[in-house]
């Protein structure tokens, strides 16, 4: 029998039974759009996560305080564990691989200018922290290192405080607010910056320098974090080496003890994101897998059920000269076309899907070819994994027996 007959066969024998073929399909269909919108979801919440990592700044290496147990808790008692001034100074000053350098101190504050008024982050660090994190003023300019010795009174504003404090399109420089009723000169406005992965809004802060809020703000020497950029991206490890190194002699460990500090880098942080994207996209699409399979479960149910109707049929065929190979692959075929086809309409309603979910859910979505191939490919494989015993069934029909069949 030529493959153009057995071709005709099979599209004429699953044309008779339109809307079953179609409910057959719909398992693959479900399956391969689950397939591929939990994986675009998955790789665009790993970009997105990557893209915020990286605005955090340039080979970037950070210091926090405390160190963190096998638990995963963060341990901070004691001076011992605290970070000063000077361990930004020393580094700067020590560590040859290392560009930029500046502490940092924190603290939640109450915003007034006029009649408005505004709850947000006032940072203060060096002038170099601008450097580190890529942040550019909009207008006006930074503070300077004569700024930080002499604890003066200015700031520069993120976007967001400037909206809530003075309404759109207003030139803030110049203008002065009270934070914690303690009067500051605006001087610059940052660049916008917008919302990081963990739906921050970067915007959202107040620079100032470091001595003015650790003096005037703070009641305290010790720093929050100390964050630093190495020269070269090929140098990162060398300048994590060279600071913990120094901090180790600065907070006077012996080798036996462990770090009171914890250095991480930019890649660090990448890495621990990375991995937990990996298993939540990894997981995703493993259970958009389990559709693929229930629709490949309905195929070999459906194509059982055609065996059983069509046994006198079969029998037919074999009887005038009909192979028992020509029988397998007829029903090897109807198998695979309805998995191919609702292989590509999966892609399409896939594709649909993630489309809708960026444009009205705002979720961040990658549509890859891998995703694309994978999905098919898993699916024809289902077609002709579960469609092989049926077909093999069909042909191994005794043609005597399928002639008297009723």
């Amino acid at each position: 029998m030529r493959i153009g007959n057995i071709l005709k066969a099979s599209s004429r024998s699953l044309g008779k039974n339109k809307l079953r073929t179609f409910l057959t399909m719909l398992g693959i269909i479900i399956g391969v759009a689950s397939v591929i919108a939990m994986l675009g979801i998955g790789e665009g919440s790993k970009e997105n996560i990557q893209a915020s990592i990286s605005s955090l700044g340039t080979n970037t290496v950070m210091v926090t305080p405390g160190t963190i147990s096998q638990g995963g808790v963060r341990l901070e008692a004691g001076s011992s564990q605290s970070l000063k001034r000077e361990d930004a100074e020393a580094i700067s000053e020590r560590c040859e691989n290392v560009m930029f350098v500046s502490p940092v101190v924190q603290k939640g504050s109450q915003i007034i200018s006029g009649s408005q008024n505004w709850r947000t982050m006032v940072m203060g660090v060096f002038n170099d922290y601008f450097s580190i994190r890529n942040l550019n003023i909009q207008i006006g300019i930074g503070f300077s290192e004569s700024d930080d010795r002499s604890a003066a009174k200015v700031c520069v504003v993120g976007q967001t405080v400037v909206l809530n404090l003075f309404g759109e399109n207003v030139d803030p420089v110049g203008q002065v607010i009270r934070i914690n009723r303690i009067p500051f000169k605006i001087i610059g406005m940052l660049e916008k910056k917008g919302q990081n992965a963990f739906g921050q809004d970067q915007d959202d802060v107040i620079v100032a320098p470091f001595s003015t809020v650790q003096k005037r703000m703070l009641s305290t020497t010790n720093v929050n974090m100390i964050i630093s950029s190495a020269k070269s991206e090929d140098l990162i490890e060398n300048a994590k080496n060279e600071i913990t190194e120094l901090i180790r002699q600065r907070h006077k460990l012996t080798p036996d003890q462990d770090n009171d500090f914890t250095v991480r880098t930019q890649s660090d942080i990448s890495n621990i994101f990375g991995s937990v994207s990996k298993v939540m996209t990894i997981l995703l699409a493993s259970i958009a897998g389990i559709s693929l399979i229930v629709g490949g479960i309905g195929i070999m149910n459906i194509m059982l059920v055609s065996v059983t109707e069509r046994t006198r049929e079969i029998g037919i065929r074999l009887a005038v000269g009909a192979r028992s190979r020509d029988v397998l692959i007829q029903f090897m075929i109807e198998s695979v076309f309805i998995s191919f086809m609702g292989g590509l309409i999966g892609i399409a309603l896939g594709i649909l899907v993630l489309e809708l979910i960026a444009r009205f859910g705002g979720w961040p979505i990658t549509i890859t070819v891998f995703s694309i191939l994978l999905s098919f490919i898993f699916a024809a494989i289902v077609g002709i994994f579960f469609g092989w015993y049926p077909a093999r069934k069909a042909a191994n029909l005794n043609p005597i027996d399928a002639l008297r069949y009723e």
